[in-house]
């Protein structure tokens, strides 16, 4: 078990008063076997009002709605956690899965069919000629080693770069450039597999990764794909590794846009505000 605190600060400066529309935090982790809430505090500046609800999805989402104009909007969030997923490797695929490719059971097949469907369907026929090229997919082999010896392909044939702009690369994108950010290289990773039969989904999250340089400071972001028996798996293309103790879930879906930590808008100003962001992991 490991015992970690998170602490992420956004904060909007505008050139002048502007009146806040309500925006939508996806702040809060998400709670299980894997990882338990020990306190947790938001505080917003200007005076707010704020409702909690569980999404589509599970998410934890927090709508904030505003009482006066401002200048500027500081959100901090600083959550108090026990992680014990000390053993990513310790699982067992259903007899029917271990080797790929393989079916799913008509019983998970209908919940899973969003996500087996493409985020970017323009990419299809450019992904395909990739992995005929690379041979990643080529059997027999295991499902694991498939999805792992993707992974690895990603982390150790592309560039990472942190990229400060909002959204997300397509995938081709991402590999005729051969760099993007971890969601760039999460959105890959899914999209891959999609392509391959296997379901999966977006995480938006923290990594814990003092000294890696990698991501260090900042959100993170990966992939998770429902293998029979384990269930959903997450592997980061990023490092090239599952997803462990070091990884803090926040939110998921099926596309990448769709759950940034903060989203919102306002009105009262042509001039983009400015933005500062500051994310720190912490092992207590």
């Amino acid at each position: 078990m490991q015992k970690l605190m998170v602490s992420h600060l956004t904060e909007y400066t505008f050139a002048n008063f502007v009146t806040l529309e309500p925006h939508r935090l996806l702040l809060r982790p998400r709670e299980g076997h894997d990882i338990r809430i020990l306190s947790s505090r938001l505080d917003i500046t200007p005076a707010y009002k704020i409702r909690w609800h569980r999404d589509v999805y599970d998410n934890n989402v927090a709508t904030v709605t505003f009482q006066e104009a401002a200048s500027s909007l500081s959100i901090l969030s600083e959550v108090t956690l026990e992680h014990y997923e000390e053993a990513p490797l310790d699982f067992v695929v259903a007899d029917y899965a271990v080797n790929y490719p393989f079916q799913y059971q008509a019983r998970e097949e209908s919940d899973l069919a969003p996500y087996l469907q493409p985020n970017y369907p323009a990419d299809q026929a450019f992904l395909h000629i990739w992995l005929e090229q690379t041979g990643i997919g080529q059997g027999p082999l295991e499902s694991y080693v498939l999805l792992d010896r993707l992974s690895k392909w990603i982390a150790q044939n592309l560039n990472y770069r942190m990229r400060e702009e909002p959204g997300v690369q397509t995938p081709g994108e991402t590999l005729s450039s051969g760099s993007g950010s971890c969601r760039d290289y999460a959105a890959l990773y899914m999209e891959i597999c999609r392509l391959l039969g296997l379901a999966c989904r977006f995480v938006s999250g923290y990594l814990h990764a003092s000294g890696t340089g990698i991501g260090y400071g900042s959100t993170h972001a990966w992939t998770e794909v429902y293998l029979p028996g384990p269930g959903w798996k997450g592997f980061d293309p990023t490092i090239g590794e599952l997803t462990a103790i070091q990884h803090i879930p926040v939110a998921v879906a099926r596309h990448p846009e769709w759950i940034p930590p903060v989203a919102g808008s306002f009105v009262g100003s042509t001039q983009t505000p400015t933005l500062t962001v500051n994310v720190q992991v912490n092992a207590l």
